[in-house]
């Protein structure tokens, strides 16, 4: 097919919709031949970028269009990965200058923009994001742990929540099937945070109780209420509350705002709050109820108290 006014417009259109670069593969498929496409060179309407890609135009190439452009420079089973998919999918703060690309096997491009990397992916591993091949949000966070800190990871893991992205089943699939990747372990840890925790509210209570027991602390009143609100855990003479939490949110922006507010509203009646949630007491119990001990202490030091070996828990409310 010649190359023709009809033909300059399809590929504008494209170009358009792929940040501004286009393939060779692409391009025959619309109608250029060979020489057509090293006229378009010649001439400026092409610009050659990597082997067999090129930009439509004049315009500078943006990240995302040079990111597609390393894709298709690897081939047409390619796919944006790791740093460049974390990017892509808004779960890092830092912006990578160059590009990871998953290749299903071993071939050279072996390129200062450009880190190879080689594992056969399946449907589930692949998405799209901005109109470029890259790894689903379950694979990207796998390929992710083998390559940052766990404070990174953990970042990302949190970016993913609040974009709405974050699903545990998928993850937990993908970990069943590539047990012997070099992210799984860092990924598992991390994800041990997003697990439900061991307790029932009440078992909960009871666990936090007896922690309380075993470190000598004077014994809490429980459901004890103040200015309106049931306070989980309480030392009155102290008037120092835990509030225990099963989950880490509470559903929402609306129980976010009430939470905070009904911690105002305390502290305005004189009592210190804090929270202390079921998977921190099952990750790390001793260093939670030292926290709470040491806390306790402080607010007896504010109040001038002398602190007692055992106390009565007060009846009524305040």
């Amino acid at each position: 097919m010649q190359d023709n006014g009809r033909t300059h417009h399809a590929v504008a259109e494209l170009a358009e919709r792929q940040h501004g670069v286009v393939s060779a593969r692409q391009l025959v498929a619309l109608g250029y031949s060979r020489n057509a496409i090293a006229y378009a060179r010649r001439s400026g309407r092409l610009q050659h970028l990597h082997r067999g890609v090129y930009a439509v135009g004049h315009r500078p190439v943006t990240w995302p269009g040079r990111c597609l452009a390393a894709v298709f420079s690897c081939g047409g089973n390619a796919i944006a990965s790791h740093r460049a998919a974390a990017w892509l999918w808004e779960l890092t703060d830092y912006r990578p200058d160059s590009f990871d690309v998953t290749v299903p096997t071993r071939r050279g491009h072996a390129r200062s923009d450009l880190r190879l990397h080689y594992a056969p992916l399946i449907d589930a591993d692949r998405a799209a994001r901005e109109g470029i091949p890259v790894t689903a949000i379950p694979r990207t966070l796998l390929d992710l742990a083998a390559i940052v800190s766990a404070t990174r990871l953990e970042r990302a893991l949190a970016h993913s929540e609040e974009h709405g992205l974050f699903d545990l089943r998928p993850m937990d699939a993908l970990l069943a099937r590539v047990g012997g990747h070099p992210g799984a372990g860092r990924l598992r840890r991390a994800l041990a945070l997003y697990r439900p925790p061991p307790f029932t509210r009440s078992g909960l209570e009871r666990r936090f109780l007896e922690l309380v027991r075993r470190a000598d602390l004077p014994r809490p009143s429980t459901g004890f209420n103040v200015a309106g609100y049931e306070l989980d855990i309480y030392w009155d003479p102290e008037r120092f509350a835990v509030e225990l939490d099963v989950y880490e949110t509470h559903g929402g922006r609306a129980s976010f705002e009430s939470d905070r507010i009904r911690q105002e509203n305390l502290k305005l009646q004189g009592v210190e709050m804090i929270r202390v949630t079921g998977r921190r007491l099952d990750r790390e119990p001793k260093v939670a109820i030292e926290r709470v001990a040491m806390l306790l202490a402080q607010r007896r030091r504010q109040l001038k108290i002398v602190p007692q070996r055992t106390r009565t828990p007060p009846a009524g409310n305040v």
